[in-house]
């Protein structure tokens, strides 16, 4: 989870591999209508993000035997509690950071609907986690194996057997 540009769908995939689970870019599953909005420079709204968020959980119950893991932005806690009505025993990866590197990242993505100009909005919108909200907040200018390293061992449970991070100091 985190605000746009803050590397979800790099450090999500990496972690997908490393679980040896399915993988789910949040951005594929909005509707049309949102991408224009976001696209014009519009911020989306919550009646906007609601019917994506309910998407999402549904994903996210489909493969709650195999596990899985999806890039989200997810930046209020009531949009959490949504995906957790798919997967209630979802962890969150909060990947968090200096809002002028995630400027110059989104300004610098080719091709990608959402605009540098809505990089605001987003660390306005963003709940960071609670203190009862499973999950751990990185911080995303860190190598994205190291990211995946610190996420595993937070969650040792969900590791693949004999996985060297588990064991590891940290």
């Amino acid at each position: 989870m985190g605000v746009t540009g803050c590397g979800k769908t790099t450090a999500g995939a990496a972690l997908a591999q490393r679980l040896r689970v399915p993988f789910a870019d949040a951005d594929d599953f909005h509707p049309e209508a949102n991408v224009h909005k976001m696209a014009a420079g519009i911020p989306l709204d919550d009646d906007d993000r609601s019917p994506w968020l309910f998407r999402l959980a549904t994903w996210l119950r489909d493969h709650e035997q195999t596990g899985a893991v999806i890039g989200c932005s997810a930046l209020k806690v009531k949009y959490r509690d949504i995906l957790r009505s798919g997967a209630p025993e979802l962890t969150f990866l909060h990947l968090h950071g200096d809002r002028e590197v995630v400027s110059s990242r989104v300004a610098g993505r080719p091709g990608h609907f959402m605009p540098a100009s809505l990089v605001d909005s987003q660390y306005a919108t963003l709940e960071p986690l609670q203190d009862d909200e499973a999950g751990v907040a990185i911080d995303f200018a860190l190598p994205v194996d190291v990211i995946v390293e610190d996420y595993v061992r937070a969650f040792p449970a969900q590791a693949v057997p004999g996985d060297p991070a588990v064991h590891a100091a940290p």
